[in-house]
């Protein structure tokens, strides 16, 4: 095999672990939704127990992002996706983290709201949107697609605005009964990861760009 055939076939490895790795994440968050939706503690303690895999693909994409870096020294198109894979594969790994986050809630969350509690249904229609979005950023980032990249990051006014929502009827809920405080902020930091989540799926979307382009969405990181 020439050392250009296997260069070629690295990339593409690489461009598959990427997928598999998002869409692991992608599924943790739609698994701690379901387990949120069921009340069913042994799904959520699933979801936090399959976090040390996403974290073992991080480290397995960084490490196969170096060794391109080091051995066939890219330039041009190869070298911003691999740079870009560096970057984005911190974000998704961070949505596996919140999912954790989210699952880890779940078990004292669902014995201090009663089925069928307005505000969780909320939080669950919540994290359905936030869900999309991370499909729709990774399909738009394997694709290179900047229009698909842009409708992600619009869609994250929605997510911040059930946050918002959501938030403020558990404060109304707490000003009517201070009793359920620790109910409400059970409730309120499923939604703050969530709300992160969304944050998470505007980074990956807003990297699409400087793959296609070298210039990044986003121009005040820098």
């Amino acid at each position: 095999m020439s050392n250009r055939t296997q260069y070629e076939n690295d990339l593409a490895a690489l461009k598959t672990a990427l997928t598999e790795m998002g869409q692991s994440a992608a599924d943790a968050v739609e698994a701690a939704m379901e387990a949120l939706c069921t009340a069913d503690a042994k799904a959520a303690a699933a979801v936090v127990q399959g976090d040390g895999r996403i974290n073992n693909m991080e480290r397995d994409i960084e490490h196969r992002c170096m060794t391109l870096l080091l051995r066939q020294q890219p330039v041009a198109g190869d070298l911003r996706r691999i740079s870009t894979t560096m970057k984005v594969v911190t974000d998704v790994e961070r949505i596996g983290d919140h999912a954790s986050d989210i699952a880890e809630i779940i078990p004292h969350l669902v014995t201090v709201r009663k089925e069928g509690d307005p505000a969780v249904s909320q939080a669950i229609k919540m994290g359905q949107k936030a869900h999309k979005m991370i499909l729709d950023a990774l399909n738009a980032l394997t694709s290179e697609d900047e229009q698909a990249a842009l409708r992600v990051i619009a869609a994250d006014d929605e997510v911040d605005y059930d946050f918002n929502a959501i938030k403020h009827t558990l404060a109304q809920e707490i000003a009517a009964d201070p009793g359920k405080v620790d109910a409400a902020l059970d409730l309120l930091m499923v939604i703050k990861y969530l709300e992160r989540i969304g944050d998470h799926a505007v980074n990956l979307a807003e990297w699409v760009e400087f793959v296609r382009s070298g210039r990044y969405h986003n121009e005040n990181m820098f």
